[in-house]
């Protein structure tokens, strides 16, 4: 499945040249065109889905496995000393494409984007925390 409107799709096609670090039946993995560290890769789904809420479950857990093994891959290639793995629903939540894509990000102590993933810290009271707790409990 494709969208024909949709970046990463035509990335996937290779209609759009991409620097691709692995690729499978299930994924294309290349790297970000505007990253925000050195090694910044996208792991693409080649099935067209917007976001968590629409990619099949079975294919987001072999999406999860292959960050994993991508992570560690890199880590011990770039030599980093940290790595951050994002994917974003939604553009409240920060994703500007809207086709699911998880964001592998190895960090660097001293590197430019030191706070990539810093914000500011919300106060609940207990019993806030309590009901929140209680509203979003799996059954």
């Amino acid at each position: 499945m494709r969208d024909e409107n949709c970046i990463f799709c035509k990335i996937i096609a290779g209609e759009i040249p991409s620097r691709t670090i692995f690729e499978n039946e299930d994924f294309k993995v290349i790297l970000d065109v505007n990253p925000a560290s050195k090694g910044h890769a996208l792991i693409l789904p080649k099935n067209h889905c917007a976001n968590i809420y629409e990619i099949d479950e079975d294919l987001l857990a072999k999406a999860a496995k292959l960050a994993k093994k991508l992570a560690e891959h890199m880590s011990g290639q770039l030599k980093c000393d940290g790595f951050n793995i994002l994917q974003n629903n939604g553009e409240v939540a920060g994703q500007t494409v809207f086709h699911f894509h998880i964001h592998l990000i190895p960090r660097y102590h001293g590197m430019k984007n030191k706070d990539l993933l810093n914000w500011t810290h919300e106060e609940f009271t207990a019993e806030e925390q309590d009901q929140i707790c209680e509203k979003i409990k799996l059954k």
